[in-house]
């Protein structure tokens, strides 16, 4: 039976597109996708419905959030706080998965930042 093999993009409304994608390239590293494709590393992605009455993202009205994977979560936490953004760790959020760690973006929209648990990758 075929099969999706990975996720091709993630596609949303922004009410400057611009300057967002250039917010997720300064804080992030993320290329702007209009420019070229961005190329990420190997590992684990997790696709997972939640339910309507979740409050895990957020705003009521927020219907998806983005998990990252990261390299260095408290290297990245560092980078993003010396900017001026503000993150939310929480111990109970991390698990044996891995760490977890939170922002939004300029327009509101939740960003979850993942460092996975190194066993979980072999």
């Amino acid at each position: 039976m075929p099969k999706v093999v990975g996720i091709g993009g993630v596609f949303f409304r922004a009410a400057n597109p611009t300057s967002l994608a250039e917010w997720y390239q300064k804080h992030l590293g993320i290329d702007d996708l209009h420019k070229s494709v961005w190329q990420q590393e190997a590992g684990m992605t997790i696709f997972g419905p939640f339910s309507k009455d979740s409050d895990y993202f957020g705003r009521v009205e927020q219907q998806w959030m983005v998990n990252f994977r990261v390299d260095d979560l408290n290297g990245m936490i560092a980078n993003l706080t010396a900017s001026g953004i503000l993150v939310e760790a929480r111990d109970e959020w991390n698990s044996e998965v891995g760490r977890f760690a939170r922002i939004h973006d300029p327009e509101g929209n939740p960003i979850e930042l993942w460092e996975p648990t190194q066993d979980l990758e072999e």
